[in-house]
């Protein structure tokens, strides 16, 4: 019999993640235009590392604890779930055409981060040395985003004043709402976040499934809950350009930043089953990859085709 509570803590993670996912998207679109700012800097950067929070939180917990497995099993299952699922989900919901921004960059910053993931995870281990080198290459990812801003490629001018700016619809922005919206509805995706993936653990150890399979799938899927909700709302709501670079910087975040941080807080040992998942981690990016660059516009069927392959990971994940 299923525990009753964690099935309740299941129902309460998602209901607070879809509500934080709204207040999100939606203070952090409207500062954007408020500033001046595209939307896809603020999916690439505050949207995307706020929901890749619940990554860092149980990555970094279970490598102190000396669960390489999940901590590394979480990362690549991410990555699948968002460049699959996510990705995917977004295109079915409102195809869209790729800016040169992100086809140039970013897209590209994904493809070599998911390089970097199979050549640092082949040998079965990340070291702390690996780790510190992966945090490194973040902080230049950021760096090549603010410097972007700066130099004006990516950013227009600030309209309006600081009490009552208008975004790019010309609706009326309060700058100090909007933050504290942007703020509350962070705080609310990461605390669902983790309630939920706690949750998710609980069900699956009662049904005695090994912990790859758990971090490779049920916490990869847990954790990826806030991208997927955020992404979705955002592409419902037309903000196309948060849906996008909130997957794209998530999964960027996730190799650099999530496996950086918890192979610097304790070197990591992987289950050889990490090799397949690797694979299939690098045959997803490189569809996903392809797709973007080719077309510029990720069509409903070639959505439809990432899903499937995102879904197809877990099935396989759980019968081997």
């Amino acid at each position: 019999m299923l525990p009753v509570g964690d099935v309740a803590s299941l129902i309460v993670g998602v209901l607070a993640l879809w509500i934080g996912a709204r207040f999100l998207v939606t203070g952090a679109s409207r500062l954007a235009g408020a500033a001046g700012i595209p939307a896809l800097v603020v999916g690439l950067t505050v949207v995307a590392f706020g929901t890749s929070a619940p990554e860092i939180v149980v990555s970094t917990g279970a490598a102190l604890e000396g669960r390489g497995d999940v901590a590394v099993g979480n990362v690549v299952g991410s990555n699948v779930f968002n460049l699959g699922v996510i990705l995917g989900l977004v295109a079915v919901i409102a195809p869209f055409r790729v800016s040169e921004p992100l086809l140039r960059r970013d897209v590209l910053a994904m493809a070599a981060s998911t390089a970097i993931a199979v050549a640092v995870l082949a040998n079965g281990l990340v070291s702390r040395l690996e780790g510190a080198v992966l945090l490194a290459l973040l902080a230049g990812y950021l760096a090549a985003l603010v410097i972007a801003v700066k130099n004006g490629d990516e950013a227009a001018e600030p309209t309006g004043d600081s009490s009552g700016a208008t975004d790019g619809a010309g609706r009326d922005v309060w700058l100090g709402l909007e933050v504290g919206r942007t703020v509350a509805g962070l705080a609310i995706v990461i605390v669902g976040g983790r309630v939920l993936v706690d949750a998710a653990v609980g069900l699956a150890l009662s049904v005695g499934i090994s912990e790859w399979v758990i971090g490779a799938t049920i916490v990869a899927a847990g954790t990826s809950l806030p991208e997927l909700v955020t992404s979705v709302v955002a592409a419902r709501q037309g903000d196309t350009g948060i849906a996008a670079g909130n997957v794209v910087g998530s999964s960027v975040f996730n190799v650099l930043g999530v496996l950086g941080l918890a192979a610097a807080a304790r070197p990591l040992a992987v289950d050889p089953a990490v090799v397949l998942a690797l694979g299939w981690l690098a045959a997803v990016t490189a569809f996903a990859t392809v797709v973007l660059a080719t077309g510029r516009q990720l069509t409903r069927l070639e959505g439809a085709a990432l899903v499937a392959f995102g879904t197809a990971y877990w099935v396989v994940s759980a019968i081997l």
